[in-house]
This record gives structure tokens, sequence and C-alpha cells, in this order.
């Protein structure tokens, strides 16, 4: 068997699938196009998480779009972020070209554009149906990142939370929060904690609450609040195609712990909701989360083990989750040895920092007898990817180097008009756009404080009411009357008016 035959056949035997799978392109030999080497990804296995790295402009993006539209045809929901706001045209049907038409020649398919059902949401509500969570939801750990709080003030926001929860004081936005803190801190709540909880400090509680004031200052308090999210948008679908849902972030870029942290905010939520679903045929979502590596920036441990524990468990829920970044070192390992799918795009060696990711990413590929994979990686295409994947036994499969297919959506964002169309005519638009004020802690405890001043002010009043005024009077006027030598002078005064009146001389006695 030449080489040739032998790399397609076991391409073949590594990559075909008994079940539904994900077509994503066939394998590269000796800078040659094999289409026979058909490459694909087996839909029972994209819960068991996966992903998408390289370099910028090494086509991340639009492997993100081609395996999103073809979970919606299985009908499998999609949620991703959409960084730049250029998914939007996953909605409409892309058009063909040369170079598309050249690509789909060298993988000998047809291609056939399609549009796809798409839900647009946004942090801000300027771009899609407003997205919000409560504070409560958020949780102590994930507000501490995105408030950026160091260990001493982390501890201090679970204290926060525990107070709340145990006095049910229900923290909706971050006024609730606020008021709890000043009431912790410096209101009649200090000394209710000091032997429960332990004291707060004035310094601790100035701090948060600035940093909670920047995030108002910002004009990104109104993620915070009712109605929040119900995860349960997440997984509708269109006539038979699973919804593709788009976070537009392009309006908040500059918050990038901030919309990290809300997307795993959500996944903490479906984590703690969705029932168990074992061993499933398709996941239930596949959740794409792009720009990774903002996710574990400086990140404090407490915060890494919360996500460790949800990508390790979550599968379990049937839901798939794909991290796509630049480089795999932007990864913790304790959550790249979970991710059993991974798409590399190309890897960029210029500086001795990237030859290092380099050499590292290299070690964690299995040998192949078709490549060296340092020399592969620095040599890929745009639209080329190094894959390795789960079979449906979930065995690693055979290192390939692979030309994608091309995306059958428009490659880029809408047209404004579009996007308002689009919104408007979105049932979950409107849903979102209802802004829920219940009765929270800051309800609570303003009620609480104007009552108990109302009852100290009772009391100041009760005591002044029960003075005896009498008892005043006398020890100012009858003692003064009553003294011997006042009597005297008294009664002088009176005997001289009467010796004036009559013409006698009055006698005073001494």
């Amino acid at each position: 068997m030449d080489r040739v035959s032998n790399f397609t056949e076991k391409i073949k035997t590594s990559y075909t699938a008994k079940g539904e799978s994900i077509y994503l392109g066939a394998g590269i030999l000796d800078g040659e196009i094999i289409a026979g080497a058909e490459v694909n990804l087996s839909l029972k296995m994209m819960n068991r998480h996966g992903l998408i790295a390289g370099a910028t402009g090494t086509g991340k993006t639009r492997t993100l779009q081609l395996i999103a539209e073809q979970l919606s045809d299985a009908g499998v929901p999609v949620f991703m972020l959409d960084v730049k706001g250029d998914l939007s045209g996953l909605n409409q049907a892309g058009f063909t070209n040369p170079k598309i038409e050249e690509r789909a020649t060298a993988l000998n398919i047809t291609y056939s554009p399609s549009g796809f059902p798409v839900e647009l949401y946004s942090l801000s509500g300027k771009k899609g149906a407003q997205m919000r969570a409560s504070v409560l939801e958020f949780g102590p750990v994930l507000l501490s990142k995105i408030l950026g709080l160091n260990e001493t003030q982390s501890g201090v926001m679970a204290v926060i939370f525990k107070y709340a929860d145990d006095n049910k004081l229900q923290l909706v936005d971050l006024d609730d929060l606020k008021k709890v803190i000043s009431y912790l801190s410096s209101g009649p709540g200090a000394a209710e904690i000091k032997e429960s909880y332990g004291s707060i400090s004035g310094s601790t509680s100035g701090t948060i609450l600035r940093k909670i004031v920047t995030i108002e200052q910002q004009g990104l308090a109104q993620i915070f609040g009712e109605k929040s999210f119900d995860i349960q948008d997440m997984f509708s679908r269109v006539d038979g195609k699973g919804v593709i849902s788009l976070l537009n972030i392009s309006d908040v870029q500059n918050q990038p712990v901030l919309f990290s942290t809300f997307l795993l905010s959500l996944l903490a939520e479906i984590f703690y909701t969705m029932p168990e679903a074992g061993d499933i045929e398709k996941p239930k979502l596949v959740f794409f989360f792009d720009e990774a590596h903002l996710l574990f920036k400086d990140s404090q441990k407490a915060f890494l083990e919360q996500i460790e524990t949800i990508i390790r468990l979550i599968r379990s829920k049937g839901i798939g989750v794909f991290f796509c970044t630049q480089s795999p070192m932007d990864v913790p390992d304790t959550i790249l040895g979970q991710l059993g799918n991974r798409v590399q795009h190309a890897l960029r060696a210029f500086t001795p920092n990237d030859v290092e990711a380099l050499k590292k990413t290299v070690n964690t590929y299995p040998r192949s007898e078709f490549y060296e994979i340092d020399r592969v990686l620095t040599s890929l295409g745009t639209g080329q990817a190094l894959i390795t994947v789960l079979n449906e036994k979930g065995i690693p499969t055979e290192v390939v180097a692979t030309h994608l297919i091309p995306p059958r959506a428009i490659m880029g964002p809408m047209s404004e008009a579009d996007c308002d169309t689009l919104m408007q005519s979105s049932s979950l638009y409107q849903k979102y756009q209802e802004v829920i004020d219940p009765i929270s802690a800051h309800d609570i405890l303003t009620q609480r404080i104007n009552e108990k001043m109302a009852a100290d002010e009772e009391v100041k009043e009760q005591e002044i009411e029960n003075r005896p005024s009498s008892r005043a009077e006398k020890s100012t006027f009858e003692k003064v009357i009553n003294a011997p030598i006042t009597r005297q002078i008294g009664t002088a005064i009176v005997r001289g008016l009467f010796g004036m009146l009559t013409g006698k001389k009055p006698r005073i006695r001494y």
C-alpha cells in the first residue's frame, strides 16, 4: 500500500462514525488535499469538550461558524460569544465566490448556501435582547472576579452573601449589594454580625463599594437585575434546527473580565439546574467560549477551582464546552486535560515565548507517522488546522492536518437594518425588555432602618413625657420662695409697704 492510500485508510478508519457526525474537512498529506481522507467529529463525543486555538487571522472564527452551522442542522442548539459582531451573518445564506468554489472542489463537495435560526443577545441591551443575572445568581466568587477583589475582599463578599442568605435578603441588583455592605459595615448591622460572622472594616467595605460604583459609572449596572436570563431559552429549535444564540459584546470589548465571567455564570447555572443526561447520542447544547484566555487571566484559586468543577461534571448534563483562544497555553493544565477534541490552527514563533509555547503544544500531541508536528503547526494556511478528536469509543483519533470546509452562511455581520428587523421580530427580545423591581434587600433594610429610627424617636419622646415636671419647677422656684432668708426679706417688703400706707414705722425682727 502506497503512502497516500495508507494515509487515507487510516484517516477514514479513525474518523468514521456510526452515529451522526460533523464533517470538518479532508486530510492534507505532503501539501496535497486528499478528499477521500474525510475528517469527522462525532456528535456523541461533543460533550467531551474541546479546544479551538490559533494565531489571529488563521480562521478560528470561521471554524466556530462551520461547526455551529452543522450543529444547528443536527438540531443541537448553540451558544456563542460574538466578539466583533461579525457572526450575525449566520442568519442569512452566504454567497459563492471563486475562493469558496476552489475550496469546495478540492474537498469534492457541493457548496450549498444556507441561513440558520439566530437569536441576538447583548449585555448593554443595544445589540440584542438584554441579558441579565441577579447578584445572587452570580454568587460571591464570580462577583469578586468581576470587581477585581483580592482574597481578603473576596472573603468579605462571601460573608455578605452568607448573611443575606441567612436573613432571606434577596440580592437582585447592585443597589441591594451596596445597601447590605453599608448596613453591615457602618450601619445597625455592624454589631449584629460581629459575633456570628466577624466585623467588616471600613476600609474593606469602602474599597468594595468604590469598585461597584466604577461598574455603574461604566454603564454596565443593567446586567445585574431582573428579569434575569432564563437558560431554557438557549435550548430552542426552529423547524427542527437548533437555534444559534449569539451574545454580541462588540460594544463592551473593553470589559473582558465582565463578559467572560458572565458567560461562566451561565455555565454555572446550567450545571446546577440541568438534570443528569447520561450517555446520549448528541449534546443538548454546545457552548463556545471565545477569548477564553480572558477568563483565566489573573484568576484566584477559588475561581479556577469552580471552572474546573463545572467543566469536569457538566458533560454528564449533556452539555459540550469548547474554549477558543490563541494558544493552548492560555488554558490551565487542569482544564486543558479535560478537552478531548482539539482543532489547532497555525501557531507563530516570532518571539522566545512563542517558541516555548510551540514546544509545549507539540508535546501534547501523540506521535504521527505522517507529520512533524512542529513544522505543520507553523506552516498551516488560513482555513487549515491540525485536528485530533475522540472517536465514538472515546479513543483519540490520528493527528491530521485538515483543509476545512467553508461556512454556508454569510461570513460577516448582517446589516444594521436586518439586525433591527431580527430583534424586533424576536419574542425573546420583547421578553427581556421588561425590567422587574421586586422587593429585595434594599427595600427590606431601608424599612428596617426606618422602623428602628422611628422606635428610637418614640423612646425619646416617652422619656420626655415621663419626666416629673412639677418636681423640676420646685427645684428652681419653690426652693427659693421657701428659703428662710427669702421669707424674711419678703415679710420686710410687705411691712414696708404697709407702713407707707398707714404712716406707721414697721418693726423688723432679726
